[in-house]
């Protein structure tokens, strides 16, 4: 079947912005995720964070985003193999969905040691002196 193949450069990227669109539309988890990283970079902005950590917190929000992506593509491929119960169909959901979280959790706590120095700086700043 050739209905999924590009035929040029921008209908494939026609075909990422409709995955963009799909998990954004079907998946809480992605949503959820997309308003952290809104408030993230909101903060960076309040904040006044230096380049170099913009760059390390866009490049954690795109890791939690990609694993969050790919864990949804792990999850639909096993559900299109089998609804029925079966171990290596639980064992990669499950591993998927561990990825994300450990992703997730590690993202945040990095981003608490990138953003915390500024948060402090700006409570010392604004609200103790």
């Amino acid at each position: 079947n050739h209905e999924y193949e590009a035929k040029n450069y921008w209908e494939s990227q026609k075909f990422a912005w409709i995955g963009l669109k799909l998990i954004f539309k079907n998946e809480r988890n992605f949503r959820i995720q997309i308003l952290f990283a809104l408030f993230v970079i909101f903060l960076g902005f309040i904040l006044n964070i230096e380049h170099s950590d913009w760059v390390s917190l866009f490049l954690l929000i795109t890791l939690v985003l990609v694993t969050e992506s790919f864990n949804s593509v792990i999850e639909a491929v096993c559900d299109t193999i089998s609804h029925e119960y079966k171990v290596n169909v639980k064992y990669a959901k499950d591993v998927a969905a561990g990825a994300v979280f450990i992703t997730a959790i590690v993202s945040a706590v990095a981003g608490v040691v990138i953003l915390g120095p500024y948060v402090l700086e700006f409570i010392l700043n604004y609200f103790i002196y």
